[in-house]
């Protein structure tokens, strides 16, 4: 028969199996490259975001006759802030489509401290009618 190039390896447990040695080796090389990326990763801390401070806030208007009816709840919304604390958009995460319009109109018009870069800041907005 033809060689084929393959040598026959033996383990420790007499397991006997046509693997060739640059497959072995190169098996071996993935695993060890992989390894150290993954531990790269694991010990790589995910950066730290803290909420810039609002230095001028706007209360949203919440009109009567929705006080009247007792619509009520809570608002999520997120804006994002260009670097020199301007709101250019405001997204609702959550709670009554009416209430939240104007919890965005109000942030809006929200100016917070200047940062180095655009953020995504959360606001929430408790809508109540005996308040």
């Amino acid at each position: 028969m033809k060689d084929r190039g393959f040598r026959t390896v033996r383990s420790l447990s007499g397991f006997k199996g046509g693997v060739s040695l640059a497959a072995l080796a190169a098996l071996v090389g993935l695993m060890a490259g992989f390894t150290s990326h993954v531990l790269a990763q694991a010990t790589t801390p995910p950066p730290v975001k803290t909420p810039r401070k609002v230095i001028l806030r706007v209360e949203p208007e919440y009109p009567y006759i929705l006080r009247n009816l007792h619509f009520e709840g809570l608002v999520r919304l997120e804006a994002t802030v260009l670097p020199n604390g301007t709101v250019t958009k405001v997204e609702c995460k959550g709670g009554n489509p009416m209430l939240a319009e104007y919890a965005g109109q109000a942030v809006m018009r929200w100016k917070y401290t200047p940062g180095p870069a655009q953020t995504l800041e959360e606001a929430l907005f408790v809508f109540k009618p005996d308040k």
